[in-house]
Parts: structure tokens; C-alpha cells; sequence
């Protein structure tokens, strides 16, 4: 009974954990107004998700808490297999010249800012209710994760 419960443990911890053989992602596009994120071969779209942003979602990211997905243009700059929120991809906000802007107006600019999944706990809380991440499904998270590489560029837009 106990070698089952382990196999079965160890069954659902691979399955998050997908492969993908397709073509290079060299480009991710995010379209914040309406809400898609694409995934870009050389400007050939790959695959396109519906996403939800922070609670606050209209305008760049200024500082911490105010619930805004930053704006401009990044790279996915390390990966979380543990993550509270089933998988993320990191995005290398804030970049200098933010960090710059938020010292100057005295503020903490934030950080943490991901591409996730959407734990059970967060499944009813509407579209727009992340801290300032982009979600999507625990599902197309796994695929996404496989897909996109750790460099690749991400570019935000209203």
C-alpha cells in the first residue's frame, strides 16, 4: 500500500513537468488591455493564452504594492519549479532604470514578478488578482514552462 501511495505521489509530480520539441520561443508578447500573452517564433505566433494581471492592472508598475504589472520590455530571467503558484517563469523587472525612478520618488519599486499558474485558493478571485504577475492556468502553465528558455525576451504592453 505504501510503495502505491509513493508511486502515485511521484506520478503527479512529474506530470507538471512537460516536454516540448517545437520551435525555438524567441520572443514572448504581452497585450495587458487585452489580456493575451503570445508566445512568438520569429513572429510567428506559437500559442496565445488568456491571462489575468495585477488587481491593479491599468498603467506601469511604479512600486511596490500598488497591484500594477510592470510595462517595457524584459527577459525571463530564472525559473521556479516549487512554486506557490504551480510554476513560474521570473521576469527581470525591475530594471535599472526603474529601480532609478522608484528611488527618486522614495519608493520601493517591487520585484517577484512572474508568469504563473493559479492555485485553488486563487481559482475564484476573478480575472485581474495577482500582486502585479501575469496567470494562467495550472495547465498552460506546464506547457509554457517547457516551451520558454530562461533569456528569452518578454515585451509588455498596455
Amino acid at each position: 500500500m505504501a510503495l502505491l501511495l509513493m508511486v502515485a505521489a511521484l506520478a503527479g509530480c512529474a506530470g507538471k513537468f512537460r516536454s516540448y520539441d517545437g520551435p525555438e520561443v524567441t520572443r514572448i508578447l504581452v497585450l495587458k488591455g487585452e489580456r493575451k500573452m503570445l508566445l512568438l517564433h520569429h513572429g510567428e505566433v506559437l500559442e496565445s493564452y488568456d491571462i489575468g494581471l495585477g488587481f491593479a492592472p491599468v498603467g506601469h508598475k511604479q512600486r511596490e504594492g500598488d497591484g500594477r504589472t510592470p510595462e517595457g520590455h524584459y527577459f525571463i530571467d530564472r525559473r521556479n519549479p516549487e512554486s506557490e503558484f504551480h510554476l513560474s517563469l521570473g521576469i527581470s523587472y525591475p530594471e535599472p532604470h526603474e529601480r532609478m525612478a522608484a528611488s527618486e520618488a522614495g519608493v520601493d519599486p517591487g520585484g517577484d514578478i512572474f508568469i504563473h499558474g493559479t492555485p485553488r485558493d486563487y481559482r475564484d478571485d476573478g480575472r485581474d488578482w495577482t500582486a502585479g504577475c501575469i496567470a494562467v492556468t495550472n495547465r498552460e502553465m506546464e506547457e509554457i514552462y517547457a516551451m520558454v528558455g530562461d533569456g528569452t525576451a518578454i515585451s509588455i504592453y498596455p
